[in-house]
């Protein structure tokens, strides 16, 4: 049941960019405000067990409502369920559309379009970094793609719709205590740290199964020395280190793939080709995923 639904809401999702927009519950980020001054000058540890239950009030209705329509009809309706839940649960935008949107603003050469697109790929302004944006938005692809899929796929096979909803209101509330950090200049207020922790956590076992997926669809051995580079220098907090490892594993699995590309269409070919790494990852996860499941019925 888990994977047809996972097949079904990633064929139905391209069919539906226009409903994308329902897919930023923003009423969710005044609950997160209101959280993050709760705990105010509390420990830490008070901080992270009140981000958790933060986290978990939005989930516990879809556990309920899951298992509440449990094999009724044949379990169709738990199907068209999750179906919806997945739905919801990536993003809150398109990568792919996202990336061409950016790539169409360079071919233009719109760079005002392009840093705009760029924005909100690094969750951060992209004006003013010259070079080094085309590997700020390659490196982002990459983190994304975990944040937005793969974190989402992985706790929905293993928790089933809770667990999507789980990681995307995580992410959620992630990106609103980021927001808020960069409003006001970078300052990160008691209450607005723990979400990156928490968020952290989920997503450090399907960032190490993405990142293996970026080096099976890419160059595998330039991927796992890079590997081995993220790992030796990991120094920073959890969730740092894990965007660390995406994006220097995905950069290395697909830096020999551009060695032919044209040095005025770089920005655009990095961009492209970090989201075919991304794309055949996903089929490689979809493909692993119907291979444990078959070989589980079996059993």
């Amino acid at each position: 049941m888990s994977l047809l639904a996972l097949l079904l809401a990633l064929i139905v999702e391209r069919g539906l960019t226009h409903l994308f927009h329902l897919r930023e519950p923003r009423w969710l980020d005044r609950y997160f405000d209101w959280a993050a001054r709760v705990p105010g000058g509390s420990s830490g540890e008070l901080r992270i067990a009140a981000a958790v239950v933060v986290l978990l009030l939005p989930v516990v209705p879809v556990a309920l409502l899951d298992r509440t329509l449990g094999a009724h009809l044949l379990g169709l309706p738990q199907l068209a369920f999750a179906v919806v839940v997945l739905l919801l649960s990536f993003g809150p935008r398109d990568l792919n559309d996202e990336v061409d949107d950016y790539v169409a603003a360079l071919e233009r050469g719109d760079r005002e379009e392009a840093d705009r697109r760029a924005k909100e790929l690094l969750e951060a302004d992209a004006a003013g970094r010259g070079s080094v944006l085309c590997e700020a938005v390659e490196e982002a692809i990459f983190v994304q793609a975990n944040n937005r899929i793969f974190g989402v796929i992985f706790w929905f096979m293993l928790l089933g719709p809770a667990g999507a909803w789980l990681f995307r209101v995580s992410d959620l509330m992630r990106r609103r205590a980021a927001f808020e950090s960069a409003r006001r200049g970078g300052v990160t207020e008691p209450g607005r740290d723990a979400p990156a922790l928490v968020h952290g956590l989920l997503a450090w076992i399907p960032a190490r199964l993405a990142a293996f997926g970026y080096a099976l669809a890419g160059s595998f051995e330039d991927a796992i020395g890079d590997w081995r580079i993220a790992v030796d220098r990991a120094s920073r907090g959890l969730l740092d280190r894990t965007e660390d490892l995406l994006a220097r594993v995905g950069k290395g699995s697909l830096q020999p793939s551009l060695a032919g590309a044209a040095a005025e269409g770089l920005d655009a070919a990095t961009a492209r080709g970090a989201w075919r790494i991304v794309a055949r990852s996903a089929w490689i996860w979809v493909a692993v995923i119907a291979l444990l499941v078959l070989a589980g019925e079996a059993a």
